[in-house]
C-alpha cells in the first residue's frame, strides 16, 4: 500500500512538473520548479524529472547549474500536401519518403520591385514557423545520410516539373540555343560579376554596398583597410565566377571543379589552415541552429562524392541548381565557405545550358536563412524551392533586359573567342608596345583568321588590349606578374 501511494504521489508530481513546464515561457531549472511546487522535496523533483526525460516528454539542456528543462514542443499538424519528403519531427532515423508529386508551383507572375520577401506556399509557411521557434525548444539533430541516399536523379524532384518548365521558359533565349555553352553568361558577364559577387557576399553579412562592390571589382583594390576581409571575399567571388564562365564545358560536377571553386572562394580567408580546395579534416559547428553536421571525415568524403555523382546525373539544369543549393551546405564538406561554393557552383548547369544565370538578387538574408535552416533541421526543401523560384524569375528578367541593351552576340567574337585570348595574351607576354602590338595583331589575323573576318577580329583584339586592366586579365589567362611586367611598356610614350 505504501508503494502504491508512492507511485501515485510520483505520478502527481510528474503531472505537476509537466504542467508547470508547459505554461512556462522559458525553460526552468530544478530550483525554479522546487520553488513553484512549494512542498515537494528537491530530490523527489529531480527523480521525477529524470523519469520525464527518459520518457521523452521533457527536454533537458545545459549542464550543472545551467541545466534547464522544457516540454518538447510538437507543432500542431495542419493539412499538408499529398506527400512531404521527410517527417518533420522524427524521434528516430527513418527512410526518406521521396517526393513523387512535388508541391504545385507558385502563381506565375512578373515579380514586382515592391516585393521584399518571397511569396511562400502554405507548407513553407508552416515549416518557417517551426524553424523560427526558440532554439531551446527545437530538438537537436545530426546529419541524415538517408536524405541524400534517397534522392534518385531524374526521379526525385525538389522542383516540380511544371515549375521547372516555367523557370526554364523565363531563363532561356531562342537565339542562344545553338551558340557555344557559356555564351549567355559571357554576354552579361560584366554585370553578373558585380551582381552575384555582391549578393552572395551580402548573404554572408558583407557590408559592401552594390556601388562599392562595382568600384572594387573594377579597380581590383580597396581603399578601406578596415574592411580588407570583406574586400577579399568579394574579389574571390569575382574570380570564382570567371573560373566557371571561362570554359564551362571543361568543368563539371567533379572534384576538380568544386575543389578549385572552394580554393578560389576561400583564398586569404582561412587564416593559414591549409584547408583551401580540400575536404575538411576538422569537425565544424554551425551557430544559430540545433543542427550538428557530420564530423566523421570518411563519411563526409563519401557523401561529397555521392553529391557530385548525383548532381552530374540530373538532366534538368534547374533541378540540379536546387540540388546543389541543398546538399553542399547540408553536408558542410569544407572547413568554411560551403554556402558560397553552393551559390557559385549551382550556376554551372545554367551556364552550360545557356540559361540566364542566377545572381541571388533581391533575396533577403532572413528568407535565405530560413530556407537553409529548414534543410538543416528538418530536411525540408520547400522554402528554398519557393525562394529560388521567386528570385530566379527576377534574375532572368534582369538579364533579359541587359542582353537586349547589349544586343545580339557578335558571331565573330563567339567563333574566335579562344583565338582572341591567345592573340591578346601573346602581346602581353612578349611585352609589346602599342605600335608593335598593332602590327603583330594584324600579322596574327592574316595567319589564323578567315579573310572575311580578319578586320573585325583585329578591331576586337585591339579593343581588348586597350581595355586591359589588373581587374580583368584573368579572362585572357594573363598572370598578374605578366601584366605588371608589360604595363609600363604599354603606357609609355613612344
Amino acid at each position: 500500500m505504501a508503494q502504491y501511494r508512492y507511485i501515485m504521489a510520483q505520478n502527481d508530481l510528474e503531472s505537476s512538473i509537466t504542467s508547470l513546464l508547459s505554461g512556462a515561457k522559458t525553460p526552468l531549472s530544478v530550483s525554479d520548479l522546487v520553488e513553484r511546487l512549494g512542498s515537494a522535496p528537491r530530490r523527489n523533483v529531480q527523480r521525477a524529472l529524470e523519469s520525464l526525460v527518459k520518457s521523452e516528454g521533457i527536454i533537458r539542456t545545459g549542464k550543472a547549474r545551467g541545466t534547464r528543462y522544457h516540454v518538447e514542443v510538437v507543432a500542431p499538424r495542419v493539412q499538408m500536401p499529398k506527400s512531404v519528403p521527410y517527417p518533420i519531427f522524427s524521434r528516430h532515423s527513418q527512410p526518406a519518403v521521396v517526393r513523387d508529386e512535388p508541391d504545385p508551383p507558385l502563381p506565375s507572375h512578373t515579380p514586382s520591385l515592391l516585393e521584399t520577401h518571397a511569396p511562400l506556399s502554405e507548407e513553407s509557411k508552416y515549416i518557417r514557423e517551426i524553424i523560427r521557434g526558440e532554439m531551446a525548444f527545437r530538438k537537436p539533430v545530426g546529419y541524415r545520410r538517408e536524405f541524400l541516399d534517397s534522392y534518385e536523379p531524374n526521379v526525385t524532384r525538389y522542383l516540380s516539373e511544371s515549375l521547372s518548365a516555367e523557370l526554364r521558359h523565363a531563363g532561356q533565349s531562342n537565339d542562344m540555343a545553338n551558340l557555344p555553352p557559356g555564351t549567355y553568361a559571357r554576354t552579361v558577364l560584366d554585370r553578373l560579376l558585380i551582381d552575384l559577387s555582391w549578393n552572395s557576399s551580402r548573404l554572408e553579412g558583407n557590408t559592401y554596398s552594390l556601388l562599392e562592390t562595382d568600384h572594387l571589382i573594377n579597380q581590383r583594390k580597396s581603399t578601406d583597410g578596415s574592411r580588407s576581409t570583406e574586400a577579399q571575399m568579394i574579389l574571390n567571388h569575382k574570380e570564382a565566377i570567371e573560373f566557371l564562365v571561362e570554359d564551362p564545358m571543361s568543368l563539371g560536377f567533379n572534384r576538380y571543379t568544386f575543389f578549385n571553386l572552394h580554393a578560389i572562394l576561400s583564398q586569404g580567408l582561412l587564416k593559414g589552415s591549409g584547408g583551401e580546395g580540400r575536404i575538411r579534416n576538422i569537425p565544424v559547428m554551425i551557430g544559430g541552429t540545433v543542427f550538428h553536421p557530420e564530423n566523421t571525415i570518411p563519411v563526409v568524403e563519401e557523401c561529397f562524392v555521392t553529391i557530385l555523382e548525383k548532381a552530374g546525373q540530373i538532366k534538368d539544369p534547374l533541378e540540379a541548381v536546387l540540388f546543389i543549393m541543398v546538399h553542399i551546405p547540408y553536408l558542410q564538406p569544407f572547413e568554411d565557405c560551403n554556402k558560397r561554393v553552393s551559390r557559385i557552383g549551382c550556376n554551372l548547369p545554367l551556364i552550360q545550358s545557356n540559361l540566364a544565370p542566377f545572381s541571388f538578387a533581391s533575396i533577403p538574408k532572413r528568407d535565405y536563412t530560413d530556407a537553409i535552416l529548414a534543410v538543416y533541421e528538418l530536411n525540408e526543401t520547400c522554402i528554398l524551392s519557393d525562394v529560388f523560384a521567386w528570385a530566379y524569375r527576377k534574375s532572368a528578367a534582369q538579364y533579359a533586359i541587359i542582353r537586349e541593351e547589349i544586343g545580339e552576340p557578335d558571331p565573330v567574337r563567339v567563333r574566335y573567342r579562344e583565338e582572341l585570348k591567345t592573340c591578346v595574351r601573346e602581346v602581353v607576354v612578349e611585352g609589346l608596345d602599342k605600335p608593335t602590338a598593332a602590327r603583330a595583331v594584324r600579322r596574327w589575323a592574316k595567319l589564323e583568321i578567315t579573310a572575311s573576318h580578319q578586320e573585325r577580329f583585329i578591331e576586337m583584339a585591339e579593343a581588348l588590349l586597350i581595355s586591359l586592366s589588373e581587374g580583368n586579365i584573368v579572362r585572357m589567362r594573363i598572370r598578374k606578374s605578366e601584366f605588371d611586367a608589360w604595363w609600363p611598356t604599354w603606357i609609355a610614350k613612344v
